[in-house]
This record gives C-alpha cells, structure tokens and sequence, in this order.
C-alpha cells in the first residue's frame, strides 16, 4: 500500500525557517513534489525534485528561499523553507508522480500525504 507521512509543520515568525519531509512507503516513485493550499484557494504547485535529485522545479514566487531534497535511500523528501512570509501559510501536501520530467499539475501525481499545516505570523 502506498503510503506518504508528512511531518515538521508548525508556527513561526515572519523570516523563520521550517523543514517539512514526506516518507515515502510500498513503492519507488519518479518525480517527488510539494503543493500547498491555503483556505479559500486551490491547491498550488510549490517544488518538484526528479528522481535522481539532479533537476528541480520550483515556482517563481519561493526560487531563492525554498529548497527541495531527497535521499533515496531512506524514500523521503524534504522541503527546506527559508525567509518565510505570511503568505506562505498553507497546508503543505507532498505528492508523488510516476512520471518524469516537469510536473506541476496535481491530475499528474498519483499519491498523496495527508498534509501539514504551516502557519507564518507577521
């Protein structure tokens, strides 16, 4: 059974860091991505990292403070955020693709976690 456990949401300041990470389990996927969603809008495309962790993809509004991993060996994905802004509070989902390449619609990505919650207060 496929499964993806996000952990490492949380409360923080304006210009704070947090460290999400996705453990991935009952099977290897290709592309490993983060989405979020905050209330009253649809869920968004934040990062996507390939399967070997050589090529990411990341939407223009977090390049230069967002910084997707992976390693492999343990199926688990982290997101590294940095310089946090109130608009950055959403709930956090890490998705799962067996596709390559630059996927960045949700319809692409075949499992999902449940989500985490991060929160940015100003």
């Amino acid at each position: 059974q496929v499964q993806l456990v996000e952990s490492g949401g949380g409360l923080v300041q304006a210009g704070g860091s947090v460290r999400l990470s996705c453990a991935a389990s009952g099977r290897t996927f290709n592309v490993m991505g983060w989405f979020r969603q905050a209330p009253g809008k649809e869920r968004e495309f934040v990062v996507a990292i390939s399967q070997l962790g050589s090529i990411q993809y990341y939407v223009d509004s977090v390049k230069g403070r967002f910084t997707i991993s992976r390693d492999n060996a343990k199926n688990t994905v982290y997101l590294r955020m940095n310089k946090l802004k109130p608009e950055d509070t959403a709930v956090y989902y890490c998705a799962a693709s067996a596709f390559g390449g630059d996927r960045r619609r949700p319809s692409e990505y075949a499992a999902w976690g449940q989500g985490t919650q991060v929160t940015v207060s100003s």
